[in-house]
């Protein structure tokens, strides 16, 4: 079972790697492509009740020396 990493638009660790793969290089990227953190429920949907900017901008840090940057519901 994939991992979901944005709970608000149901987007999975394996969608962003793909992304970054295609050439996503920021969270900014990222939102454009598959529409992970845009949903602004984070606090309500996440079971961690944060954000999933975070971990987006871990994935790609961890993938990809990627530029990070907050999404529009962690501002």
């Amino acid at each position: 079972m994939a991992k979901i990493i944005c709970y608000c638009k149901n987007v999975s660790e394996e969608t962003i790697k793909e992304a970054i793969n295609r050439g996503a290089k920021t969270l900014m990227d990222i939102q454009e492509m598959t529409g992970a953190c845009t949903g602004n429920r984070c606090e309500e949907l996440n079971p961690t009740g944060k954000c999933c900017s975070v971990e987006i901008n871990s994935i790609l840090s961890n993938t990809q020396l990627g530029e990070g940057l907050k999404c529009c519901c962690c501002s």
